[in-house]
């Protein structure tokens, strides 16, 4: 008796539940319409109504969770950007400095590469745009457009105007952005990203290097790979699993966010020793991958604990052409872990954001990359590298291929010549933070015995800049020579000359040579 007056308690709880949620949600959204329409009657100026219904359901999806967005229908190409991995553009990358706008790295062979324009480059005028004081959102925006259609782009070169006519086309960039081997037979490949037929393209440098330089062990590179779509991620692991193996599965509210993911095909290197790197800005499909791959002991995973996004976004179309990107359920792996490390719905509940440190994989290798706060942290943050990498490149028409490159003496030396033109002068960060100290001393009235004691151990903490240079050559020659490269060789050759200083890569050779 007791279960038959149970059951119908529970039915109308949740009945009464889902008529008070559908309920607040009228209340608020009348609520929302009101303060619009008393907007509309009573405000003094004329309102840019589109802009501030935009900013406020932005700003609300903010408070949802990083990943649900709006994209209405005047940014098509955002969406394809999504869905599709590219979009109609000229295929350069851009950067703000010193309040202008400058190209910092070009995609071989597309158009902003084929036009000639340069690393280094200021832009003037986009499709007649005045560049001046605008930031790299307004200029990207101005050079994406329907492929197909042509733009002037007046740029400044050495202090002289260049303009060249761009052609859009869609930008679809390889999400194989190095395929290389190593020693021993070992087979090297660093994936981009996890777009539409992304796994495909793997698949393909994997065989060419399998049936051109017999490769027996195969390194994955997944380290900055922000994830993507999951039925590529699917396809990939299926290449070195059994058919009809459970890779994720995810969950949700609704039954529809329901569902298991399982390899399609019989794996075409089912026995192929595998080691898979991975770092704190591994997330989403990569996740995926090393997850799924380390649960069925199918690899070794080596790096850092990866991000811990494991949430899944669904595109949804909604009114007047827009679409909405919309969170729908949570990626679990075979072993039934779940990938998300932050939970949003605390911060709906009134509680602060904490990352859990279950989420995310943790590598069966654990390497920690620390970064120093040495002289090549200056050097990259002032541009320096860059701008001699753009000097570099208009003084010599060919450097070596991007394996055998090699910056040498008289290179460094005409580097140094390079700093002091620019009158570079190297203060350590912690000679930094004691000048403040030691005015704000001043400023407190300090004892003058130890206020002279500060003054007296800062020139201590300067080092000229050439000694500096020569302890850390190295990271140096890693950081310049990188930039050099890609002037010549463009990204894949950037990812070739770095492998030889890349310490993760050397541990997972270690790995993988020794692994069944």
């Amino acid at each position: 008796m007791k279960k038959l007056l149970i059951i119908p308690f529970l039915l109308l709880t949740i009945n009464l539940s889902a008529e008070s949620q559908t309920s607040r949600i009228d209340k608020n959204l009348t609520i929302y319409t009101d303060v619009m329409r008393q907007l509309d009657i009573n405000y003094v100026d004329t309102l840019n109504y589109d802009d501030l219904i935009e900013s406020s359901i932005n700003q609300m999806l903010r408070k949802v969770d990083p990943y649900t967005m709006y994209i209405p229908k005047s940014e098509d190409d955002e969406l394809r950007r999504i869905t599709q991995g590219k979009y109609g553009g000229v295929g350069a990358l851009i950067m703000y400095r010193d309040s202008n706008v400058y190209v910092n790295e070009l995609y071989e062979g597309m158009p902003a590469h084929l036009a000639g324009l340069l690393p280094g480059d200021r832009f003037v005028t986009v499709d007649g745009m005045d560049c001046t004081g605008k930031n790299t959102k307004e200029v990207s925006d101005r050079l994406r457009g329907k492929p197909g259609t042509t733009i002037s782009i007046t740029m400044e070169r050495n202090s002289q105007l260049i303009t060249k006519e761009v052609t859009r086309r869609d930008i679809h960039l390889p999400a194989v952005g190095c395929a290389t081997v190593l020693q021993d037979s070992i087979g090297y490949i660093f994936f981009n990203e996890f777009t539409t037929n992304s796994a495909q393209e793997l698949l393909v440098a994997l065989d060419q290097m399998v049936q051109t330089n017999h490769i027996k062990r195969l390194i994955i590179d997944l380290r900055g790979n922000g994830g993507g779509l999951i039925d590529e991620a699917i396809q990939l692991v299926g290449f070195f699993v059994p058919k009809d193996t459970e890779v994720v599965s995810t969950k949700g509210k609704v039954e529809r966010s329901n569902h298991s993911y399982k390899t399609k095909t019989s794996p075409i290197f089912p026995n192929m020793p595998l080691a898979v790197l991975v770092n704190n800005q591994s997330a989403s499909a990569s996740e995926i991958v090393a997850g799924a791959l380390q649960d069925l002991k199918r690899a070794t995973i080596i790096g850092e604990r990866t991000f811990g996004k494991g949430l899944v976004q669904n595109i949804r179309p909604i009114a007047y052409g827009g679409h909405l990107k919309v969170t729908t359920s949570k990626y679990y792996l075979p072993s039934g872990r779940c990938i998300q490390a932050i939970d949003y719905a605390e911060r709906q509940r009134g509680h602060q954001l904490h990352r859990d440190t279950a989420g995310g994989i943790l590598p069966d290798v654990v390497l920690t990359d620390s970064q120093k706060l040495d002289i090549t942290y200056n050097l990259y943050r002032d541009h320096l590298f860059f701008d001699y990498a753009n000097r570099y490149y208009h003084q010599h028409d060919m450097i070596a291929p991007a394996k055998d490159f090699q910056l040498n003496d008289s290179d460094l030396d005409a580097f140094c010549q390079f700093l002091d033109e620019k009158q570079f002068s190297y203060e350590t960060e912690t000679g930094r933070h004691l000048g403040e100290l030691i005015d704000m001393a001043k400023q407190e009235d300090i004892d003058s015995t130890l206020l002279a004691d500060l003054e007296a151990f800062k020139p201590r903490l300067t080092e000229d800049y050439r000694a500096a240079i020569q302890r850390n050559r190295e990271e140096v020659e890693k950081l310049l020579g990188g930039e050099i490269v890609k002037r010549y060789h463009y990204h894949r050759g950037y990812y070739e000359y770095l492998l030889r200083y890349d310490k993760e890569v050397k541990r997972a050779l270690e790995v993988v040579s020794q692994a069944n």
